[in-house]
């Protein structure tokens, strides 16, 4: 089981499969992915954090740093697995 905090929001979202999702029979779905947009630049995102770009041009490094200036940070709650509950 492993965990990477999205770039946007700051939570630590789930990333399935590997060996240790082997080792414990976790099943569940991943929560987020790396997206190399069109300017190159790459992040890591949660999906709730990915449906918040702009839909109506190719995403940037800009879009995401305006996405993050607008989203606070998301709060630990021992729970980091599950982003949305």
């Amino acid at each position: 089981m492993a965990s990477e905090p999205c770039h946007v929001c700051e939570r630590n979202v789930r990333i399935a499969g590997g060996i240790g999702d082997l080792w414990n029979f976790a099943f569940e779905s991943t929560q987020g992915m790396t997206l190399v947009l069109s300017d190159d630049s790459e992040f890591f995102l949660c999906f709730e954090c990915m449906e918040q770009l702009p839909d109506d041009h190719e995403p940037t490094a800009v879009d995401v740093a305006d996405l993050k200036e607008r989203t606070e940070p998301v709060e630990e709650d021992g729970n980091s697995f599950w982003h949305w509950g």
